[in-house]
């Protein structure tokens, strides 16, 4: 299954567009969002599609601060049932483990961290967010969204500056270089690894002022017995087994078993109380995969065999057919007529 994230994530996209000249409801439609979904903060969308639509509303709308001025109309409450447990942390520290580890509920795409600095300063860390490029593919307005409201919501926790020294782009600057000194007040680096907030180390110790122990406690509980990670079921780790392997050769059942330390069939087992098998598994990752590259590359057919793990175009042609009923050719040409 494609990776998805919450509406909430577009939260204030629609009345941006609008006062930017743009048609928010076109754009919507051309990546295949109902309307209605945005309705509800708990709504999915294809991680794909709104991170590739957020690119598309700034490049029509000739806004190239697009993600940061969307940053700049979101909180923490986008988090949803998580923006309870962060919020009532009595640390930073605190705040961050629970985000990290509950994030997946708001997309399982997404993750963040605690890094060192990359450039060696004392007592200074890295903050990371980062999206799993292997399912889904680089955004730079969705990364500029992501970092922003980061920032946004360290500022909002805390009350003040997270002690900023620097922000770490993975992607050259979209706009002026004032416009993100304007929105970090920090020094900004541009085509970096990771996408980072570096801060003092001493801000993991800052208490919050809404700290409540006993919210905490009962906003975890609700997190951790209403939600899992698809990240940690077995269907997902041999996903990413699999995918890892990729381009190449689909490893066997037995060589994603001893990749996991794990007997065959105790792998197998697991699959089916998770209603599923290994060779679903693969099928769905290549689904997956093959809709990404056929309709947001241009990627020869016979090169995107090879990064799903068919050793023919032919291979291919018939998959796509059997998953959507047209031609990898078709499946193009319809992609292009929609945006």
């Amino acid at each position: 299954m494609q990776p998805l994230i919450r509406a909430a994530s577009l939260r204030g996209f629609g009345p941006l567009v609008s006062e930017l000249g743009g048609d928010p409801d076109r754009l919507l439609e051309r990546y295949d969002i109902a309307r209605e979904v945005l309705a509800d903060d708990d709504g999915l969308v294809s991680i794909t599609a709104h991170d590739q639509m957020l690119d598309a509303a700034a490049a029509e709308v000739g806004c190239p601060d697009f993600g940061l001025r969307l940053a700049d109309r979101q909180d923490v409450s986008i988090l949803g049932p998580v923006a309870r447990a962060v919020r009532s942390s009595s640390t930073a520290t605190e705040a961050l483990e629970c985000a990290a580890r509950f994030l997946f509920v708001h997309s399982p795409a997404l993750t963040i961290g605690v890094d060192d600095d990359p450039w060696g300063r004392r007592g200074v860390i890295a903050l990371t967010y980062r999206k799993q490029l292997s399912e889904s593919p680089y955004s730079p307005q969705a990364i500029e969204l992501g970092l922003g409201l980061f920032h946004r919501m360290a500022v909002q926790l805390l009350g003040r500056s997270p002690g900023l020294r620097s922000v770490e782009l993975p992607h050259g600057p979209l706009s002026p270089v004032a416009r993100y000194l304007d929105f970090f007040g920090a020094d900004i680096k541009f085509d970096r690894p990771v996408a980072a907030l570096c801060v003092e180390r001493r801000i993991l110790d800052a208490s919050f002022d809404t700290a409540d122990e006993e919210i905490r406690l009962a906003a975890l509980e609700h997190l951790a017995g209403s939600y899992s990670d698809p990240t940690r079921s077995m269907s997902g780790r041999v996903r990413r087994a699999v995918a890892e392997s990729l381009p190449g050769p689909v490893p066997s059942l037995a060589e994603v078993a001893a990749s996991l330390s794990i007997h065959p069939r105790t792998l197998q087992r697991h699959l089916v109380v998770e209603d599923t098998t290994y060779g679903q598994v693969v099928d769905d990752l290549r689904r997956d995969r093959s809709h990404r590259f056929i309709t947001t590359t241009d990627l020869s057919f016979t090169q995107i065999a090879d990064l799903v793990g068919f050793s023919e175009q032919s291979t291919l042609s018939h998959a796509v057919r059997r998953w959507f009923g047209l031609s990898p050719g078709g499946l193009r040409r319809r992609a292009r007529l929609s945006r």
